[in-house]
């Protein structure tokens, strides 16, 4: 058995563990246990991976491994991974195992909620691990169904509505998924000689030969369909009242990795298949991706909720995961996904201590709070640490990432002669502007929230983190402050990676 394939066994294992338990203990024991095997699997692959590029192997992928699966459509589980899929499987194990203590306490239905949150979890990570069309498809809807209960069930506020809302909206952008799939497998095969495949990678090599009509007619499928999950302007209107009425785990599950398939998808599959349509017509998605940029950072500052602040935020730092890989440079490109693992790490920590914080305090709006910082120190010391990193202090992980992005999108040659240069610099320019914005309402929640007089006695009662929050808490701090401390590895790590992908598209 290949062993990228424990990726999808470990959570299956983990599915049968939790239907057999019979306790609460018995469920957080195999939570624990299963979260704990995908981090260090993937903490193993990461350094595996490394001293396989450091030993001279430039395979495009490694592991690869295939088994036909339904042979009349060329569908096959076929499994691989580069630099990008291995930072983005290490992001979801870590993601996975912190989410699990901060759902350490919750109650009711407990065993049920891990459920569905490993289910999700599986998805996620057969969708980074395949190289299959369909079977990354597959894996996609297997991530983004748990998300309606998750939401509906466990979640607060305006639950049903907003577990519909996602629901509809990303099975709207499946649909457009599965058409633009569907065409790129119909029409690569009839214009290379009846060679039908859904291989991502055999694909890639004879792409090229699809007339340019054609694949301008099936990009916006692709690249909308996946960027609906990465909160694309206009079709990022389920992620902030998902984001708000979700629980805490999910939530960081959810902006920290689900979001992150988005960009991924655009990338791997829309820009990777049809290259000459992504240069074409880049130029439209950028606007839309600028947009997203800076609506978002805006957005967020006239937010009174704690979570609808972030959710916010996130639309604006996932419209510059897909505003840089537009940009089709390699700087550009990897800083996307310093973007993507940065982001993951950032908001995770950043909806985990909002539910920490709205656990003990039953409010999220920022108006009721103030003098956190007395009561609660090891909470309020995280979050201005959080915040600090989402607004990109350097020697934290936003600084890292945003930097690349823009170094890269910025450095084009203006006397290259393309047309688009002067139009790229201006795109440029306008999302900076959302450094300045996030500053702004970063430093007014943390003073409104964290400093001055507790207006609330009630909450001079309260207590601080518990040991399993903190456990949650220490570990993505860690994280944060690695990657920007030391984000050589990570970069050096995906380059080579981008590299092919945009060697592909032919812009290299």
């Amino acid at each position: 058995m290949n062993i990228l394939s424990l990726f999808v066994l470990i959570p299956a294992l983990m599915l049968l563990g939790l239907w057999l338990a019979k306790n609460l203990n018995q469920v957080r024991g195999v939570m624990v246990a299963g979260a704990s095997c995908l981090l260090a699997l993937s903490v193993w692959l990461t350094i595996w991976f490394i001293g396989q590029r450091s030993a001279g192997n430039d395979a495009p992928m490694l592991l690869t491994a295939a088994v036909d699966w339904f042979k009349p459509l060329h569908i096959q589980y076929a499994v691989g991974v580069d630099g990008i899929s291995v930072v983005m499987l290490l992001l979801s194990s870590i993601i996975v195992f912190t989410g699990t203590f901060a759902s350490w306490q919750l109650k009711p239905l407990t065993k049920e909620y891990f459920l569905w949150f490993t289910l999700l979890s599986t998805g996620v990570f057969g969708f980074f691990i395949c190289t299959d069309m369909f079977t990354m498809f597959m894996f996609y809807e297997v991530a983004l169904i748990p998300m309606y209960l998750l939401i509906g069930v466990w979640g607060s506020g305006h639950k049903e509505y907003s577990a519909m809302k996602l629901t509809l909206m990303l099975m709207g952008g499946s649909a457009l998924l599965i058409l633009g799939i569907l065409g790129i497998y119909y029409f690569n095969g009839i214009y290379n000689n009846g060679e039908f495949t859904m291989d991502v990678n055999a694909i890639a090599l004879t792409s090229h030969n699809i007339p340019v009509g054609i694949q301008n007619a099936f990009f916006p499928f692709i690249f909308i369909g996946f960027g609906v999950l990465g909160a694309l302007f206009p079709f990022h209107t389920w992620s902030p009242d998902g984001h708000a009425s979700a629980p805490t785990a999910v939530s960081m599950l959810h902006a920290g990795v689900l979001m992150k398939l988005g960009g991924y998808g655009c990338f791997r599959v829309a820009m990777f298949l049809l290259p000459e349509a992504a240069q074409e017509l880049s130029w439209i998605f950028l606007i839309l991706t600028t947009i997203s940029v800076v609506y978002g950072a805006l957005s967020a500052c006239v937010q009174t909720d704690l979570k609808y602040i972030n959710a916010y935020s996130s639309v604006s730092h996932c419209g510059l995961v897909l505003f840089a890989i537009l940009m089709m440079n390699q700087t550009a490109c990897t800083g996307a996904i310093l973007q993507m693992l940065s982001h993951g790490l950032m908001t995770a920590l950043f909806f985990a201590l909002i539910g920490m914080i709205y656990g003990r305090t039953h409010t999220r709006d920022i108006r009721q709070l103030a003098g956190l910082m007395k009561i609660m120190p090891f909470l309020a010391v995280g979050y201005v640490i959080a915040g600090l990193a989402n607004l990109g202090l350097p020697g934290f992980s936003g600084f890292i990432a945003e930097m690349t992005i823009f170094v890269g999108s910025f450095g084009a040659d203006p006397v290259s002669g393309d047309p688009n240069t002067s139009f790229r610099m201006v795109a440029t320019i306008i999302a900076c502007t959302s450094i300045v914005v996030t500053a702004v309402y970063i430093l007014r929640v943390v003073g409104k929230i964290l400093y001055g007089e507790v207006e609330n006695k009630h909450f001079l009662e309260l207590t601080d983190a518990t040991w399993d929050e903190r456990v949650a808490v220490i570990c993505l701090i860690f994280c944060v402050a690695g990657l920007g401390t030391f984000p050589f590895w990570v970069s050096n790590v995906i380059s080579p990676s981008t590299g092919n992908i945009l060697q592909s598209i032919g812009v290299m």
